[in-house]
């Protein structure tokens, strides 16, 4: 489960990257479309989100995670 959380953020983060090399790069190269890159990488960054989440919440639904917080009464 850590593995596929940890993999999950580099995911995330190197979508960010992404994005963040399309929007310094410009409408520089032709052909491309009015931010096209950024776009797709929005949309992979906020599919890996929601899988992230997902997983969590099936994780500590099957047991295999345990929520923990503050003690209650201290």
């Amino acid at each position: 489960m850590k593995y596929l959380v940890a993999l999950a953020f580099v995911g995330i983060l190197g979508s960010l990257a992404w994005a963040l090399f399309h929007m310094l790069r410009g409408n520089s190269q032709k052909g491309a479309g009015k931010g096209g890159g950024m776009a797709r990488a929005l949309t992979v960054r906020i599919g890996l989100s929601v899988l992230l989440f997902l997983c969590i919440l099936i994780a500590w639904k099957l047991g295999y995670i345990q929520p923990g917080g503050l003690p209650v009464g201290k």
